[in-house]
């Protein structure tokens, strides 16, 4: 139940040392006046026991016991939704990812399974405590195996696929790196993995308030891939590739560049379309599409998907209700599908209802997550609808 919101205060009123500790930028956070905007944006919002813009009085009043014992800000999806609708420009989600980093700086009490997590990715550098080794075991179902498929960097090939710690262990997600490297392979693509040297990105634990443990998994992973020379380093997951634009730079010894691109599977694919480097069959479907967080809102990567789908014969996109910018969350962001898989559920059938208004019979996103997400939500309400990754709908375009 949304606790009562405290009264607003003056200037003078404010503690500001509270705000300097939870938020670098606390001269903005300041400036907010109560509009609501936050929280009506929040696909969590009614879920937590504080909405959004209440969460930044308890803070601005320094009711340090009331903002720490809130589930508020670990029920934050990260979407960044509320982010870039504040008619004020506060960086909300950053906020609410700081509330975090405070708690775990303070040796707070956090959410057991974010502990789990923590030890996770430092025994076994994979969110599911695996053996990292069997990172490639979602090729193992490929008839024949790709040729191309190898660790060793053997001269150098146009693209290194980044898989991702969820393609990689969930078997619900094992389809997504299996057709983008039979399409590589239908296109001529020279192209290698990291194999068991590929870690966990790290952006889980940069989410859940663990920022100084990313430097490890970042340091390691560039230079696994410089090791092997690619063009482009691509990645499938939408949480990946955010953080290699925008986390990894910053671990990068003053230089600067990789000395490759990156790009998102969705991109690469674009280009191979564009350039003419893959046919597809009809597919006389009707398809809407779903906006991933860390790929839209975070990357304003909008159109390259949606390029490919357009260029399929045959089929149909109609937009949901909340597209682009607008989308809504699926709820699997933020780390919340492991603290609080009844919010994650309920977020993901909300999004679910969209799709299904606009009569679409497939629902194609651009990240694993969402994938997953998605396809427990149409599970579990038992909605006869297609939930497909981007390279997924290729793949099968192709084979027709």
């Amino acid at each position: 139940m949304i606790g009562e919101l405290p009264p607003l205060l003056t200037a003078e009123q404010v503690d500001r040392d509270f705000i300097k500790l939870v938020e670098p930028d606390w001269q903005k956070l300041t400036t907010c006046f109560q509009c609501g905007t936050c929280s009506a944006s929040c696909p969590a919002a009614e879920l937590m026991d504080y909405a959004p813009r209440q969460l930044w009085e308890l803070v601005r009043l320094g009711l340090r016991e009331q903002v720490t014992n809130s589930r508020t800000f670990w029920l934050c999806t990260q979407c960044y939704a509320c982010q870039v609708r504040c008619p004020r420009g506060i960086l909300i989600g950053e906020t609410m990812r700081h509330l975090r980093e405070w708690a775990v700086a303070q040796g707070l009490e956090i959410p057991p399974a974010l502990i789990q997590l923590r030890d996770a990715v430092a025994a076994t550098y994979n969110i599911l405590n695996e053996d990292n080794r069997s990172r490639l075991i979602w090729s193992e179902n490929l008839e024949p195996a790709p040729a191309q498929l190898r660790q060793s960097g053997q001269g150098q090939a146009e693209v290194l696929l980044f898989t991702g710690c969820v393609s990689s262990f969930y078997p619900m997600a094992y389809t997504i790196p299996q057709s983008f490297v039979q399409i590589l392979e239908q296109a001529g693509v020279t192209y290698t993995t990291m194999g068991g040297e590929e870690w966990c990105c790290g952006y889980p634990l940069y989410g859940a308030g663990m920022k100084e443990r990313v430097g490890e998994l970042a340091r390691h992973n560039i230079e696994q891939a410089r090791a092997r020379a690619p063009q482009s380093l691509v990645a499938t997951c939408s949480s990946c590739y955010h953080t290699w634009r925008h986390l990894y730079p910053e671990y990068m010894n003053g230089q600067q560049d990789f000395g490759f691109q990156i790009l998102h599977a969705s991109e690469f694919l674009a280009r191979l379309v564009e350039e003419g480097r893959i046919r597809m069959g009809e597919l006389p479907w009707v398809v809407t599409y779903h906006d991933p967080c860390d790929l839209g809102r975070k990357n304003g990567v909008y159109e390259a998907p949606r390029a490919v789908i357009r260029s399929i014969p045959g089929m149909e996109l109609r937009e949901m209700a909340n597209n682009r910018e607008n989308a809504i969350c699926c709820g699997g962001g933020g780390d919340v599908a492991i603290m609080e898989a009844d919010v994650t559920e309920h977020i993901a059938e909300r999004r679910l209802a969209q799709a299904v208004a606009t009569g679409a019979t497939a629902i194609i996103s651009s990240c694993q997550q969402c994938k997953r997400t998605l396809l427990q939500a149409a599970r579990k309400t038992k909605t006869r609808i297609r939930v497909l990754d981007i390279t997924e709908l290729v793949w099968q375009a192709m084979e027709k």
